[in-house]
């Protein structure tokens, strides 16, 4: 049996035009009642009301032909069986709705443009080390020289200026908290690759080291904020980044010990997976 072709643009025109119903396919009807309902205008339904009209006297429609798939006064879409379903109820089971925003809690990288000194805090590569040995510079009277274990297979060379407030034998074999990621500085003949962190008054007249609480490893990186925080860090930034951004002098005006010797940034305690850090006994100090 031939299929009588259907005008995809005009499919209500096609049903009227043909000859012989019974060669007028079942998903031509369906797509036809959908073109009803979308491209018919008020011109179009009061000419289909008419060859309705016209075609009625010489013969009454069955309920099989396709004419009874489209209701006259186009109140709804009618598809398949059903000539009272709507067509935003077919169109909702074929487009899924959109997404839903999400709610809760905000993601980690609006909290970081809300907060960019915390931002750029994550950026330094601070980390617990260990003190191996320490000796007076042999060109500056000021400076110590450390050999410092930061969980690297070899230790780092790093310059001091504490000879005039932490006495030598405190300092070796002592656990200390390094900013690694700075760049190298050539201090006298010696080239420091890192910095040891400190607390001091206002005056500067007294300096005391961090101090990483007991059990803490060499080279673990020291973080800021809650215990759960730990897998949240972002990877920490080139030395040459450190530098080229000012990273450390942005951040280091925002570092302080609390009334219970406790480092911070800002509200947010410094911190390795034993505990917090602090200092021996000053309070609301600057940290460098």
């Amino acid at each position: 049996m031939r299929i009588q072709p259907l005008n995809p643009r005009k499919p209500y025109l096609t049903l009227l035009r043909s000859p012989d119903w019974s060669k007028i396919s079942f998903p031509h009807m369906a797509l036809a009642s959908i073109h009803a309902r979308l491209l018919l205008s008020s011109t179009s339904a009061s000419f289909l009301r008419s060859r309705v009209s016209s075609s009625s006297s010489s013969s009454s429609l069955s309920l099989t032909s396709p004419l009874a798939f489209f209701p006259l006064r186009f109140p709804r879409a009618s598809f398949c069986c059903s000539v009272s379903d709507d067509l935003s109820a077919t169109t909702a089971t074929t487009v899924p709705p959109a997404a839903a925003p999400p709610q809760g809690k905000e993601t980690e990288e609006e909290e970081k443009e809300k907060d960019p000194v915390r931002e750029a805090a994550e950026a330094l590569d601070i980390r617990v080390g260990k003190v191996l040995k320490a000796w007076r510079h042999p060109e500056a009277d000021s400076l110590y020289v450390e050999e410092v274990d930061l969980g690297e297979p070899e230790p780092r060379t790093i310059c001091s200026g504490l000879v005039n407030y932490v006495p030598l034998e405190l300092l070796q074999d002592s656990k200390v908290v390094v900013l690694a990621n700075l760049k190298p500085r050539n201090m006298r003949g010696i080239k420091s690759n890192g910095m040891l962190m400190a607390a001091s008054d206002e005056a500067h007249e007294n300096v005391e080291l961090l101090v990483p609480p007991e059990g803490s490893v060499p080279g673990e990186r020291i973080w800021f904020g809650s215990e759960d925080e730990k897998h949240k860090q972002s990877d920490a930034a080139t030395p040459n980044h450190v530098q080229k951004k000012k990273i450390w002098e942005s951040v280091q005006p925002h570092l302080k010990t609390t009334e219970a010797c406790v480092a911070v940034l800002g509200s947010l305690p410094m911190r390795t997976s034993a505990g917090e850090v602090t200092c021996q006994s000053l309070k609301n100090a600057r940290i460098s």
